[in-house]
């Protein structure tokens, strides 16, 4: 039987990827330096409050993203032949990938050379931002910028494929597996604990104490390992969504726990050792996966034609934005307000901007059916 439309893991998955436009709006004013991760810091305005935002939203985002994904991917897989599942997302994220990494690298490579070249004190920054372009070779996408997450995503989703594929041939190993999931995930504490302990597990076993954004076209293992576990998991969550509603219990607890746990690893961390750090990350993220998704449950699983709206948008909102957020600094520099201010002036003009494309050259448009399936 074909499962109906779940609005509250529809919504979630939308939420999630514009949270995008909230951490990249306010990384610019943060007092943390990322490199070449994030070229451009405002030398004028920053505020730790602003990295506080940016790491609490790093924490939970992907991790929850890819088990929603893993989620979606299952049901796909399992209610429609494996051919078809493979055509539905060649279709919604090879096909996306590489459209949009080739029309979007170079405007963000000079809007980000652009504000980088202002912050400097350039008097000629947009001459010398446009003098990128006569190297043929700039047009050439040299990472995979902001859609990382999508690369990660083709990889995971054939990765799991192929393993679903090949446990199909032991159906009392994953009649096994799916029985014992579904036993811990009706206990709130339990599937906290539990995941929480392989999460720390996987952090001993690699050895790091975070898993860092990679933009390379070399897959980073780490980044590969991390998001295919929550991938997995969502996987498998599929297979007992008649228990999804059992995510409500505890959730206020675990998301109110998470961020006080989140605040402490904050503001503390260089204080704490190798091991309580790895047990603090293990905890958060699962306090927040299973907190966050609760709510989202408890309170957007009846259909809202505003969060529908939101959610067909999302996916182009996110893939546009990140030149926005890199370029609408530069205007605001001699602006003498507080980096807060400067933060949320970035991220309503940058939704601002994005909404509005989405709605009057998107949404009715060959652009829509592209990316969603259909036009309105």
């Amino acid at each position: 039987m074909k499962t109906e439309r779940l609005h509250s893991l529809d919504s979630l998955r939308a939420i999630m990827m514009l949270l995008g436009l909230v951490l990249h709006s306010a990384v610019t004013y943060g007092l943390t330096d990322f490199g070449s991760a994030w070229p451009i810091k405002d030398p004028k305005t920053t505020s730790v409050s602003n990295d506080f935002i940016v790491a609490l939203i790093h924490t939970f985002r992907m991790p929850i993203f890819f088990l929603v994904a893993g989620f979606f991917g299952s049901m796909l897989f399992y209610e429609r032949k494996p051919l078809e599942m493979i055509k539905n997302r060649i279709s919604r994220l090879v096909y996306p990938f590489l459209v949009f990494l080739l029309l979007l690298w170079s405007t963000n490579v000079f809007t980000f050379e652009y504000t980088k070249l202002v912050f400097a004190g350039s008097d000629n920054a947009l001459s010398e931002a446009i003098d990128l372009f006569s190297n043929p070779f700039t047009f050439i996408p040299h990472h995979t910028i902001h859609l990382w997450f999508l690369y990660y995503l083709i990889l995971i989703t054939g990765t799991s494929v192929l393993l679903a594929v090949l446990l199909k041939t032991f159906p009392r190993l994953t009649t096994n597996i799916y029985k014992t999931f579904s036993w811990i995930i009706r206990k709130p504490i339990l599937r906290v604990l539990f995941f929480s302990v392989l999460t720390f597990l996987g952090y001993i076993t690699l050895g790091i104490s975070e898993v860092k954004t990679s933009g390379s076209f070399t897959p980073n293992f780490n980044a590969f390992i991390f998001y295919f576990f929550f991938y997995i998991v969502g996987w498998v969550l599929f297979k007992s969504k008649h228990l999804l509603a059992s995510l409500m219990a505890l959730d206020w607890t675990c998301t109110l726990l998470g961020i006080i746990l989140f605040s402490i690893y904050f503001f503390f961390n260089q204080l704490l050792d190798y091991k309580l750090v790895i047990t603090l990350s293990s905890l958060i993220v699962w306090l927040f996966v299973f907190g966050i998704t609760g709510l989202f449950i408890r309170y957007g699983s009846n259909y809202s034609s505003r969060m529908r709206y939101i959610s067909d948008a999302s996916y182009w909102v996110y893939l546009i934005h990140l030149s926005f957020t890199a370029i609408i600094p530069s205007l605001l520099i001699d602006w003498e307000v507080p980096a807060t201010f400067k933060f949320l002036t970035v991220l309503i003009s940058t939704t601002f901007i994005c909404f509005v494309s989405y709605n009057y050259c998107v949404r009715s448009s060959f652009i829509g059916k592209f990316l969603n399936g259909r036009k309105y």
